[in-house]
């Protein structure tokens, strides 16, 4: 990466800012203010940085928050997320799958989570399984016992995923028993995502399902994002990974959720939330 004024940036420079667009990569968007903290530089450094990194086209600033630009996002973003926080991911994933019943017809939404949740599918067959994103469709196309269901639309390349007016219309012709999903924050008690066409495929599915399971894990509730999906207490479980601090469990348990914290029992679960 080339500096602003033109100088081979430094060692340090180049590492700080590889961490930036790693960072604005994972989120989609944050406040350069929460950037500013995380790299521990001063703003005036964090500013000049983004500047030169928006030059190369890698993120674009807006009014107190920095997003990362479409061709990056194109390039790494969903594969990227697969490879981020594996263990919290398949923790929340097994969880999630203890909520499966066979005979279920179930969405899920481009969560990376929901990859790993997929590999579980097949010891709760048979199911109908119903999904946006790509990489799910994937990992259980031809696997017996399962009636796969993709909805498709315009084929968004950076989420993997079919999003837009097709996709929209199916999932509101369709009722399914579960929709279990993610999101990219959880602030104040809401849920968020960087990209408003997805956030309306999400609400799509809220309101497609009998029953809404949210799996989130503990980065997320440091994170900022800028649509709203929804309450978590609009979700009818909200699991957490076991590295959750209590502060957020009960946080979100103040406001109505029911948080289901994984590698906890159910009892244990539910004599903390009397708690």
């Amino acid at each position: 990466m080339s500096g602003s004024s033109g100088r081979r940036p430094s060692g340090k420079q180049q590492d700080r800012r590889r961490r930036m667009t790693e960072l604005v990569m994972d989120n989609g968007t944050m406040r350069i203010d929460d950037l500013v903290e995380a790299v521990g530089a001063s703003p005036m450094t964090v500013y000049r940085d983004l500047a030169d990194l928006e030059a190369q086209g890698l993120v674009h600033r807006n009014r107190g928050y920095v997003s990362a630009a479409s061709s990056l996002l194109y390039e790494a973003a969903s594969e990227y997320r697969l490879q981020q926080n594996t263990a919290e991911k398949e923790e929340i994933a097994r969880a999630a799958a203890e909520l499966i019943e066979p005979g279920q017809a179930l969405m899920l939404d481009d969560s990376t989570t929901g990859v790993y949740l997929a590999r579980l599918l097949p010891e709760r067959a048979p199911l109908t399984v119903i999904t946006n994103y790509r990489r799910v469709f994937q990992e259980l196309a031809g696997v017996q016992g399962i009636h796969l269901i993709c909805v498709g639309g315009d084929f968004l390349p950076w989420a993997d995923a079919f999003v837009g007016g097709m996709a929209l219309e199916a999932l509101r012709n369709l009722r399914v028993d579960l929709a279990v999903m993610s999101v990219s924050a959880v602030t104040d008690g809401v849920c968020f995502y960087p990209q408003q066409e997805m956030v309306q495929i999400k609400k799509a599915m809220l309101a497609s399902a009998r029953q809404r399971v949210l799996y989130v894990d503990h980065t997320k509730f440091r994170r900022r994002a800028l649509h709203a999906v929804a309450q978590a207490s609009d979700f009818d479980v909200v699991i957490v990974d076991s590295r959750t601090s209590q502060e957020d469990i009960d946080f979100l348990r103040e406001r109505g959720a029911r948080v289901r914290q994984a590698g906890t029992s159910e009892g244990e679960n539910d004599e903390q939330g009397r708690n």
